[in-house]
């Protein structure tokens, strides 16, 4: 058992830093050119990535220690921590907005993501709430959570931001799951979800757009589909081995957002499926290295933080690539520690010590129980 979680964060540790080294180079192959023609610096966005990864080593670092038995005390306090961030992007003055999405808040230059935040607040606080107690035994407790969630789904999907909507939705039905919830329950639920997405998509017409442009992209192929029809060209193009590292063609302003939600379309056209195959094993090992953490540990909490952290990038990893592969409909999602933003390699990274920790916590307490 003690060499079992020693492998593990190892596994761990050596997984996050070769993603995020790896996402480094990444994002200078896919934002060297538009850097330049945008900023007239191709290293804009490399600089901006590394100050993320600097950040994100800290966050990690501390987080390590951290003792996770401190994070129960106070999961009511992440809950509402989420709340307010997911709430001040509707305030004037705060508020940033790109491309018709108010998503970010910002002083300055300086701007974050707080649906990033959010979602592992979200976490945190479904640990602490199935841990205390047999909440998912009884209907009333299996509705009060999805309220709970729901209300955080409710405000992301205001900003409009349905990827990370999408990506909660899901992490918080992995959790109930995890928790005990049976399958008779989630038959009953399914229906009423299922018709709120579709609701949620006719509200919006741009959204109903985006599934025309996945069904048919090339029915207009300079609007909705361009994204979408791009990205497969930088696939299809890569083949087995790649066009190779720094030659992408479909970075030089063809592919939007290259360096950041679309970025394994660039992996995909220079390194190939061999390239794209290699990344996937290493978030598979890092996923299953979490997921045996939590399944280790010696305490409920515990294990339901690393299912929850194991599922926030199983999940996100699966949407980025479904999207950019065409797999399902266009909707804008970053590769966890790889994709260009701070905020999203903060808060990934600071999760990563959170398992750490949870997997020294457990070596102790074994240690413990060994001497006794």
């Amino acid at each position: 058992m003690k060499r079992t979680g020693k492998i593990d964060s190892i596994i761990i540790i050596t997984c996050t830093l070769a993603l995020v080294i790896f996402g480094c180079i990444m994002v200078y192959s896919a934002s060297k050119y538009s850097a330049e023609v945008n900023f007239n610096d191709e290293y804009f966005y490399l600089k901006k990535q590394i100050i993320g990864v600097i950040i994100g080593i800290v966050g990690l670092t501390i987080c390590s220690f951290i003792n996770n038995k401190v994070y129960k005390k106070f999961y009511w306090v992440f809950y509402f921590v989420g709340i307010v961030f997911l709430v001040l992007v509707f305030i004037p003055g705060l508020s940033r907005t790109s491309y018709g999405a108010t998503r970010w808040i910002g002083i300055g230059n300086f701007t974050i993501q707080p649906s990033e935040i959010a979602k592992f607040c979200l976490v945190f606080f479904l640990a602490g709430y199935l841990a205390d107690g047999d909440k998912l035994s009884r209907v009333k407790h299996i509705l009060i959570t999805l309220s709970l969630g729901g209300i955080y789904c409710i405000l992301i999907m205001l900003e409009p931001n349905m990827s990370i909507t999408m990506c909660v939705a899901f992490t918080l039905i992995f959790m109930l799951f995890v928790g005990g919830m049976r399958l008779k329950v989630f038959g009953i639920m399914i229906v009423p979800a299922i018709a709120l997405v579709v609701a949620l998509i006719m509200m919006e017409p741009y959204r109903l757009s985006r599934i025309i442009a996945f069904i048919d992209p090339w029915q207009n192929p300079l609007e909705e589909g361009y994204q979408l029809i791009q990205s497969l060209y930088a696939i299809g193009s890569g083949g087995f081995w790649g066009v190779g590292l720094f030659n992408s063609r479909q970075a030089e302003l063809f592919l939007p957002f290259s360096e950041s939600d679309f970025i394994f379309s660039i992996i995909a056209e220079e390194l190939g499926f061999f390239g794209c195959t290699i990344v996937v094993l290493v978030f598979l090992a890092l996923i299953i290295s979490i997921f045996r953490v939590g399944m280790r540990a010696n305490n409920k909490f515990s294990a339901f933080l690393c299912f929850g952290i194991g599922a926030i990038i199983s999940i996100q990893v699966i949407l980025n690539i479904a999207v950019v592969s065409g797999s399902i409909p266009p909707t804008g999602l970053p590769l966890p520690f790889i994709s260009a933003g701070s905020t999203s390699l903060l808060v990934f990274m600071s999760a990563i010590g959170v398992v750490l920790n949870v997997n020294k916590q457990t070596k102790k307490e074994e240690n413990l129980y060994a001497i006794k």
